[in-house]
């Protein structure tokens, strides 16, 4: 074939692809985002950081049948309310799987988010511009990254998203009051899901300018919707419904019970984890400038491509005092600077900005997407990635020491996945030439996702997810008691013996004590697991009994009850917890680990510490 008629071939492919997708626009949308974000559902364990801690919190709902307070391994859990672990643990009971029902609440607050978003843009600029900002959407990295992670921002995303909706369908499109409440509403389950959700609400002063000044600022040929004093504190009362009805139960029977937990964490999920988390961050401590420097320029791409063109087309909008623009881009804004403000930052945070900035720029998108120079800047993006892969791959498997040393650290050699993502990628470039930038850059991206969504799944899970090592560890102690002090999630999931720890928070030296004290107490029949570097700080334990067992980044020494003989142990000194998913068949069916046979005297010796949670 010659170069001129390839040439033609990769001007046409694009507007073939496109009139074919336009046949079916919103069909096409859904089917999409499924591909790019379902792919590979079921193949993988949760992984750290959060999604263990949030799978366990659901699946111990499940069990336990305690829905109102989260709990984790038996102790409360008084970091997030309880919205996201609800679902989750309605999810992975009905599916019989924890596999599939961990992914799901995220998964379908992205399917939501779209669509809300998706919607808002039809009603206001029609249903091509809302195809197009679609597939942008779609194609952002950061939105199907936490489609496809179990963390709680993609479901707030969702509630935030549908807040929006309503308000921007009652300022916008004027369409009533009813619509600004459904809103509000919205917001309040935002907060009981992660305490964020009122985020719409930084765009109440900018409606209310434009308010005062409907003869300068339209939406599109209409007046800005108007919201008076009384809709005011309707839709206000309509945004403390939903955490109202949630915390208050838990406030009276926080109040009531003698309980000092309850107490605790009345005040840490009232206090601790709104104000004080974003005035006074503990963690997470980064430089204001950290989403402009390090989150947006990479999460938000490839929407960021269009930048060069922003100023000329946005000031040609805000020229006509277009609010359908302005107050969308002034939310996005908003909720970067807002976050900007707290020393303890996320990527994550900044992530319902992006729906918000797609809205606001969707009058443009399809102006944008025909332009020559957008798509080889696409096309440049599209070689740089899979060039990078494809030399990593090469340099991998001629024997590179830094990255050779790398797949060691990890565990796991990804020169064939890097190698196929690479490779695809360079094809698709070669067959598209830079006039089909968007689209190689586009269909690279559904191939990465799937890549990631299978092989990657495959070759990571065993590294992510300490199956291997817990069942080691229940063999080599005879499925006998457990403990863990300063317990990470994934361990207790995986656990195939009752497992025990010391409260999450509670102090190491207190922990100790207690787990000295409960080893004393039957030394022939009970286990702790630890680090070699904290067993080498606790010099009092026999360390010639420890058992050394291995992940591919970890080491870890099992010991016996008799290696602490020596050691002084006091009982109270800490709270005593056994986790009810460790001695749970039906959470052994769900995780699919073995049934498991608890020691009779381990459980019943547990009564007295569930008690204090009632």
């Amino acid at each position: 074939m010659s170069v001129l008629s390839r040439a033609g071939m990769s001007r046409e492919v694009p507007a073939q692809v496109y009139r074919q997708l336009m046949r079916h626009p919103w069909w096409s949308l859904v089917l999409l985002y499924l591909l790019v974000s379902m792919i590979g559902l079921g193949m993988r364990m949760p992984w750290p950081a959060d999604e263990p801690r949030f799978a366990l919190n659901g699946l111990e709902m499940w069990v336990t049948g305690d829905w109102w307070l989260p709990h984790r391994a038996g102790e409360l859990y008084p970091d997030k309310p309880p919205v996201f672990m609800w679902l989750s643990g309605l999810a992975t009971g009905l599916t019989g799987d924890i596999r599939l029902g961990f992914a799901l609440p995220s998964l379908l607050g992205g399917l939501a988010t779209l669509g809300l978003s998706v919607d808002l843009i039809r009603r206001l600029h029609g249903r091509r511009s809302a195809f197009i900002a679609g597939l942008w959407l779609i194609a952002s990295l950061q939105f199907v990254l936490q489609a496809r992670t179990a963390q709680i921002d993609m479901l707030v995303t969702a509630f935030i998203l549908l807040g929006i909706w309503g308000m921007l369908r009652h300022a916008l499109l004027n369409d009533g009051a009813r619509y600004f409440y459904l809103g509000c509403f919205a917001m309040g389950l935002g907060i009981i899901t992660k305490g964020v959700g009122f985020l719409p609400l930084l765009m109440l002063p900018s409606w209310l300018l434009a308010m005062r000044h409907q003869s300068r600022w339209r939406s599109g040929g209409l007046r800005a919707g108007r919201v008076s004093p009384r809709q005011l504190l309707i839709g206000l009362g309509w945004l403390l419904l939903a955490p109202l009805a949630w915390a208050g139960p838990m406030l009276v029977m926080s109040f009531i019970s003698s309980n000092p937990e309850l107490a605790a964490y009345r005040d840490n999920i009232l206090l601790k984890q709104t104000a004080q988390r974003y005035a006074e961050s503990w963690h997470h401590l980064k430089p204001w400038h950290y989403f402009i420097t390090s989150v947006i320029p990479w999460a938000w791409m490839p929407l960021l491509l269009t930048v060069p063109w922003w100023p000329k087309a946005l000031m040609r909008r805000l020229a006509r005092r277009d609010l359908r623009v302005w107050l969308p881009l002034m939310g996005a804004l908003l909720i970067v600077v807002f976050f900007s403000l707290s020393p303890g930052k996320r990527g994550v945070y900044v992530l319902p900005a992006l729906p918000l900035l797609v809205i606001g720029l969707s009058p443009l998108l399809p102006g944008l997407s025909r332009r020559l120079n957008l798509a080889r800047l696409a096309f440049g993006l599209c070689v740089l990635l899979s060039s990078i892969f494809l030399l990593a791959a090469i340099l991998g498997v001629f024997g590179l020491p830094a990255l050779t040393h790398l797949a060691e650290k990890e565990g796991l050699v990804p020169w064939g996945w890097w190698g196929l993502l690479g490779g695809s990628g360079i094809a698709l470039c070669v067959w598209l030439m830079p006039r089909g930038g968007l689209l190689a850059l586009g269909t690279w991206l559904i191939i990465f996702w799937g890549l990631w969504g299978t092989w990657g799944a495959r070759l990571m899970d065993p590294v992510r997810n300490p199956a291997v090592l817990m069942s080691q560890v229940a063999e080599r102690s005879h499925f006998e008691a457990l403990a863990i002090p300063d317990f990470r999630e994934q361990y207790i999931l995986q656990a195939q013996q009752p497992v025990w720890h010391f409260g999450y928070k509670t102090p190491d030296d207190a922990q100790f004590a207690g787990l000295f004290a409960w080893l004393k107490a039957a030394p022939e029949s009970r286990w702790t697991l630890l680090t070699p570097k904290v067993l080498a700080r606790n010099t009092c334990l026999d360390a010639t009994q420890a058992i050394d067992l291995s992940e591919p980044d970890e080491h870890w020494a099992l010991l016996p009850g008799t290696a602490a003989l020596a050691c002084v142990g006091e009982a109270a000194a800490a709270p005593l917890y056994l986790a009810p998913t460790s001695i749970s068949d039906e959470a052994a069916r769900l995780i699919g680990l073995p049934v498991r046979h608890a020691p009779r005297g381990e459980t019943e010796s547990s009564d007295h510490t569930q008690e204090r949670d009632q």
